[in-house]
């Protein structure tokens, strides 16, 4: 392997660093490593030397340029060769390119965000200040934009700012507004009484009645300064310490199950119009705070958040048609099947993905119908949940035609 370790390291063949593909380094990392299982002999020299040689590719790749390829490469050689000089020297660089990755993407997130929100309050200030011209408006659009840009370059000057920061903040500003909004509603902030009278035609006179009217001034003030505090909530968490991106889509997530889920219940306790909206407005945060404590102890990657959110939207929409087929007979009713298809949808979709991060699941979990009644690993037993798995079966005795069925796995094992 010596002799291998000279070949690659040397100069005399040039490794092709510009449009090398993950492939191509994962076929690399391959056929050194089973050169290294065909010599047990000098089985810690051959890992040393094959951690070197990546090392030494994923230098170039980082070089030249190519900062997610060498970040691949250094956390294969993290992962793979740990204990080897090399393993041990890609921890600060692997370091410095997730950072860099991270700050590019929060600057870019924040900097767009920024830019349509302040074209949102180009014309939310002038609206909650009772403009009745087009010229505020006007004006509010020319100079929002541009100012909204500046305002998050400005912030962007002093300090590195990750994916998940950036959203926390963009996140605070809508959330906030929402929240406003929401609240607004139900503490009746703003409304004003409007005396109503009409002559009575029965026994003449005059009937008047008090009706309750909302400004849309007050509206959009709210609107504008939810969203300023939502802002303001967000920079102050982003100024705690990085926040990664997967922690971030983990909290969106659950903070808008949590309104479903408010709604569901205030539906189900029959609640008037201003009690189901607090019921949503206090579910949603109770999904965020939750959700913001426990997160970062989860370890879902930002994917399979995604995943198990879709799986929960396909069992409510699949609880929605049960609804069109059933006909319930109120929205007490109604509600239960989107409810009940939801929470299913996303307790499968978080067994389906056990194994999307590279979890204990490993490849027997990366997937619908990888769960079984027993599965061994790692010398242990375990009893899970077989799941249907679509496939073709016979449809006769002599298996000449076969039909769409479901098959269940009762027992896997991995040695």
């Amino acid at each position: 392997m010596s002799g291998s370790g000279g070949w690659v390291g040397g100069r005399g063949a040039e490794v092709p660093t510009r449009g090398v593909r993950g492939w191509v380094v994962a076929l690399l990392v391959g056929v050194l490593a089973v050169a290294g299982v065909a010599r047990p002999a000098a089985a810690q020299v051959t890992a040393a030397d094959t951690a070197a040689v990546l090392l030494d590719v994923a230098r170039q790749l980082e070089a030249e340029g190519e900062l997610g390829l060498a970040r691949a490469l250094y956390e294969r050689i993290a992962k793979r060769y740990a204990g080897t000089p090399a393993a041990d020297r890609v921890a600060s660089r692997l370091a410095v390119l997730r950072g860099v990755g991270e700050s590019r993407g929060g600057r870019t997130e924040l900097l767009a965000w920024s830019t349509l929100y302040g074209l949102w309050l180009g014309v939310a200030v002038p609206a909650s200040l009772g403009a009745d011209e087009v010229t505020p408006y006007g004006m509010g659009l020319i100079v929002g934009g541009p100012a909204g840009f500046l305002a998050a370059r400005r912030y962007l000057q002093d300090r590195p700012l990750t994916l998940g920061q950036a959203r926390a903040i963009t996140f605070g500003g809508m959330w906030g507004t929402w929240q406003a909004l929401g609240w607004r509603e139900v503490l009746g902030v703003g409304e004003r009484e409007h005396r109503i009278c009409y002559p009575d035609p029965v026994g003449g006179g005059q009937v008047c009645s008090i009706d309750e009217e909302t400004p849309g001034e007050a509206v959009y003030a709210a609107a504008v300064l939810g969203g300023l505090a939502g802002i303001g909530v967000g920079a102050v968490l982003a100024n705690r310490g990085p926040i990664s991106d997967d922690v971030a889509t983990v909290v969106n997530h659950a903070a808008l199950w949590g309104t479903w889920y408010g709604a569901v219940l205030g539906m189900l306790l029959d609640l008037d119009s201003d009690g189901l909206l607090t019921s949503m407005l206090i579910g949603g945060n109770v999904g965020l705070v939750g959700s913001a404590i426990a997160a970062p102890d989860w370890n879902v990657s930002r994917s399979r958040a995604r995943l198990i959110s879709v799986a929960g939207v396909a069992g409510l929409v699949a609880g929605l048609g049960l609804d069109l087929l059933i006909e319930p007979r109120n929205e007490r009713m109604a509600i239960v099947a989107p409810a009940a298809g939801s929470a299913a949808g996303l307790l499968l979709g978080a067994h389906w993905t056990r194994g999307h991060d590279g979890g204990g699941s490993g490849e027997g979990g990366e997937g619908p119908g990888a769960g079984a009644l027993l599965d061994f690993r790692d010398g242990r037993v375990a009893v899970g949940i077989p799941f249907p798995t679509p496939t073709m079966v016979p449809a006769d005795r002599a298996g000449a035609r076969r039909a769409p069925g479901a098959r269940w796995t009762l027992f896997q094992a991995t040695f």
